[in-house]
C-alpha cells in the first residue's frame, strides 16, 4: 500500500506530505511491527487516548503525558534503527504535524500560567479531545502495523 492510501485509510488526509513521498510503497518489516506495538501500548495507556473527565485529572500532567510521546518515539526509533524505517516515516509525520502543534501551543500558554485560568483549562481539554481523536486513529493504525487486535475502543 502507498503512503497516501495508508493515511487516507485512517482518515488522516489533512497532513502535509511531500507528493513524491505519498507515492512510496509501505512494506512493514518485523522491526516496524515491534516498534508499532511498543508505541501502541504507550498510546493506549496514556491520556493520549483516554478520557479526561472534567472533575478529574490535571491539565499540566496531561500536557506532559502528550509531550512524552516525543521521547518515547525517539527511543523506539533508536532501538529499532534503520530496520524500522516504515514505522519512522509514519511516526515522524504524526509527531510533527499532530502532536507538535498541540504541545507547542500549550507549553507556551502554560508558561504564562494558563492552567490557573478555568477558561483556559476548558480550552485545553477541548483541544485535548481533538488531538485524542487523531491519536486514536494513530493507535488503530499502529495495531494494524503490529498485526495485533485493536483494543482502542475496549472501554466506553
Amino acid at each position: 500500500m502507498k503512503v497516501n492510501e495508508w493515511f487516507k485509510k485512517w482518515s488522516l488526509t489533512s497532513l502535509k506530505i511531500n507528493a513524491q513521498f505519498l507515492e512510496v510503497e509501505l512494506n512493514f518489516q518485523v522491526a516496524d511491527k515491534k516498534a508499532a506495538w511498543e508505541l501502541y501500548v504507550e498510546l493506549l495507556t496514556r491520556i493520549t487516548t483516554q478520557p479526561l473527565p472534567s472533575e478529574d485529572g490535571d491539565e499540566e500532567t496531561a500536557l506532559k503525558s502528550v509531550f512524552s510521546l516525543f521521547g518515547i518515539t525517539r527511543e523506539i526509533l533508536k532501538k529499532y534503527g534503520t530496520e524500522s524505517i516504515e514505522f519512522a516515516k509514519i511516526a515522524i509525520i504524526i509527531l510533527n504535524q499532530i502532536v507538535r502543534p498541540f504541545t507547542a501551543k500549550w507549553h507556551k500558554l502554560s508558561l504564562k500560567s494558563a492552567f490557573d485560568d478555568k477558561e483556559r483549562c476548558l480550552e485545553f481539554r477541548k483541544d485535548l479531545e481533538m488531538i485524542q481523536g487523531s491519536l486514536k486513529k494513530y493507535a488503530k493504525m499502529l495495531s494494524e502495523i503490529a498485526e495485533v487486535e485493536d483494543i482502542t475502543e475496549l472501554q466506553d
